[in-house]
């Protein structure tokens, strides 16, 4: 489930990026932690995203940030790449890695931490699907935390 606040975060870290020749590719609110955790993930559009990057992006959002005062509450700004990690977000990532083998980590309601293996199907408004040995898993999207690529595995 997507904060609130993260269409109104990626309107104002967008430009921000753009004028450092960076794009945003996306944005979590990890509120579950004290304090808070606002990552923002960036990508350098003309080479590889560096230490330098994130630390220019993080200057340059953090005034941002303060200057609209949309966060009322003390939070912790983290900038970082996309890198080697396959975190699937847009709805294009999961369209384009359709078929291929994912973990899927979600929060039970009591808490526990589960992990669901296998291939993405797809996901739509409500839920994520995974075919598991040839058998249709549907998991609710408010229960998931997380949805990466299980590069070079087979399931």
């Amino acid at each position: 489930m997507t904060h609130p606040l993260i269409p109104q975060i990626i309107d104002l870290a967008t430009p921000v990026a753009e004028t450092l020749g960076l794009e945003v590719v996306g944005a979590v609110f990890h509120t579950n932690q004290n304090p808070p955790v606002l990552r923002v993930d960036i990508r350098n559009l003309q080479q590889d995203t560096g230490l330098a990057d994130c630390e220019r992006m993080s200057t340059a959002l953090d005034a941002e940030l303060d200057a609209a005062d949309i966060i009322p509450d003390a939070y912790v700004l983290e900038i970082s790449s996309p890198g080697i990690s396959r975190l699937l977000s847009s709805d294009r990532e999961f369209i384009t890695f359709k078929g291929f083998p994912v973990t899927a980590k979600t929060t039970e309601p009591d808490s526990r931490i589960k992990e669901w293996k296998g291939l993405l199907l797809g996901r739509d408004e409500t839920a994520v699907y995974l075919n598991q040995k040839g058998r249709q898993v549907k998991i609710p999207r408010p229960q998931i935390v997380k949805v990466e690529l299980d590069e070079g595995k087979e399931m």
